[in-house]
């Protein structure tokens, strides 16, 4: 998804009531596409496909296997479980980003979308944020400060990182609502400015 386009998220369950009801919920927000299937929603998921939202009993293909297919081929979308199975100890080994339970109600099923989305767009900047900041730390483990001061190259990469750095905290702030993950995303950028553990209140 690039700056301005309209996220793309995949409805897959075999009730189409229930796929065409999520779909008018999420249409005027979202790009989506319907699958009446486990099957259908592998066909229709591409690398343009952002969310995922997955019924885990559907008879031609369930939820679990599709959720497995779409990691085993390396698609990054984040996937959601929106089921009437009881999770058990068995969800500890599946790979989804978040499980809600059936009813779901417009305001959840809305959250629930903008919660993935936020959490995408921060786990990609995470990623960059962390290639730059280990290639500065390289960069100031092999030469002189003195060196360093008059090297654009190293400069531009220090600006790359603050400014990254900046816009990741002030992202983080969307997502103190998701628990647990902001917590751990703060304490992950933490330990980058100090070199190591946080202490409380940081």
């Amino acid at each position: 998804m690039s700056d301005g386009d309209l996220a793309t998220v995949l409805l897959a369950d075999d009730e189409a009531a229930i796929v065409d009801g999520q779909a008018a919920r999420l249409e005027p927000q979202y790009r989506v596409r319907r699958a009446y299937g486990g099957r259908e929603a592998l066909e229709r998921l591409d690398e343009s496909v952002d969310v995922a939202l997955l019924d885990r009993r559907m008879p031609d293909l369930s939820g679990d296997e599709v959720l497995d297919r779409l990691r085993d081929e390396g698609y990054d979308c984040r996937v959601a479980m929106l089921t009437g199975v009881e999770p058990s100890f068995e969800v500890a080994e599946m790979g989804f980003d978040d499980y809600l339970r059936k009813p779901v109600d417009e305001e959840a099923l809305l959250d629930c979308v903008e919660g993935l989305l936020a959490r995408r767009i921060y786990d990609a900047g995470l990623r960059e944020f962390y290639s730059i900041a280990r290639r500065v730390a390289l960069l100031e483990t092999e030469h002189d400060p003195a060196e360093l001061a008059d090297n654009e190259s190293y400069l531009d990469l220090v600006d790359r990182r603050d400014a990254l750095r900046d816009h990741l905290d002030d992202a983080l702030e969307d997502l103190q609502e998701v628990e647990g993950y902001a917590v751990a995303a703060d304490e992950a950028l933490c330990s980058d400015r100090t070199g190591g553990h946080c202490a409380d209140g940081d």
